[in-house]
């Protein structure tokens, strides 16, 4: 930080007679704690059974995440109204949901996938908890047409709880947490932290976008492994597109940042895995070929 005065000459710029004064101890301080927060989040690393990749999740296990993710449903269904009160329509879920998660690549030992409609009719929405609890909206459910499309939503979900980034956002949570008061410290003035946190969030917004990216990538994975036409995933950025009213987006971007090469993105990924099969020995399953059983538009209304 430069600091001016106004010299005799009047000019701007002098530095005469200056001596910054420098709060060493806070800056020690702030050193060693931001140098915590990142031996932290360096120090721990395993490598994902799914996606063959490096991730950084601290010592959560998949137990924790599935005992948080139970923990955590009853109070998400809440907040959306709680579940669509039609049994049939949740056998339905479950059964599309399920289609996915047992016949791919996505069922491996320690998760309990369980998948839930939402009585919500306004909010469109679909999310995973960490640990296999799915959720998806009936406000979304109903701007579907073909069982395709749940299931390219469900195989994002699961992608989300495959690739655990959950424990992801975690983590790096608790290292920008830990950078940020660093930075707090290191300025000496609590009230940059406002600054520190902005820059956080946009961080953390980045991080988002990568995991979507991923996400995306499994679905497609999954999707193909179990049968279903990965092309009903770009129908459903069609369908979330199409009910943007203005500047006002679905809930669905809200937790699930939208990159712009998102579709080009999900055409690769059909590429990269055309004509891929699952690995654990289990016959995928059939293609949907009724489209029309899956709509729902009158709440009223009961699947055949």
């Amino acid at each position: 930080m430069a600091y001016y005065r106004n010299d005799e000459n009047g000019g701007y710029g002098g530095m005469t007679g200056y001596r910054p004064h420098i709060q060493w101890g806070s800056l020690l301080v702030a050193l060693l704690f931001a140098g915590f927060a990142v031996c932290k989040y360096y120090g721990q690393s395993e490598v994902n059974e799914v996606t063959g990749k490096k991730q950084h999740i601290g010592n959560i296990t998949k137990e924790q995440e599935i005992t948080l993710g139970l923990q955590s449903a009853p109070s998400m269904a809440e907040e959306y109204g709680g579940l669509y009160p039609d049994e049939k329509a949740q056998a339905y879920i479950k059964q599309v949901g399920h289609k996915v998660s047992d016949v791919s690549s996505a069922n491996i030992p320690g998760y309990q996938f369980d998948f839930h409609l939402l009585a919500d009719p306004n909010v469109i929405n679909a999310f995973a908890l960490p640990g296999g609890q799915l959720f998806i909206t009936y406000a979304l459910f109903s701007k579907l047409d073909k069982e395709d499309q749940l299931a390219g939503i469900f195989g994002h979900e699961i992608g989300h709880v495959i690739a655990r980034h959950g424990s992801e956002k975690i983590q790096k949570d608790q290292l920008i947490q830990g950078l940020t008061g660093a930075a707090v410290i290191a300025a000496g003035n609590y009230n940059s932290s406002q600054y520190a946190q902005m820059i956080a969030n946009m961080v953390g917004l980045k991080y988002g976008r990568d995991q979507e990216l991923e996400a995306d990538n499994l679905g497609v994975r999954f999707m193909i492994e179990s049968g279903f036409n990965p092309q009903a995933m770009i129908e459903v950025m069609h369908i979330l597109e199409e009910n943007t009213n203005g500047n006002r987006q679905p809930e669905f971007y809200s937790t699930h940042p939208n990159p712009e090469n998102r579709i080009e993105k999900i055409k690769e990924a059909i590429d990269q895995f055309s004509g891929h099969t699952n690995t654990n020995g289990l016959q995928a399953a059939n293609p949907a070929s009724n489209p029309g059983e899956i709509k729902l538009k009158d709440p009223n209304k009961k699947i055949n």
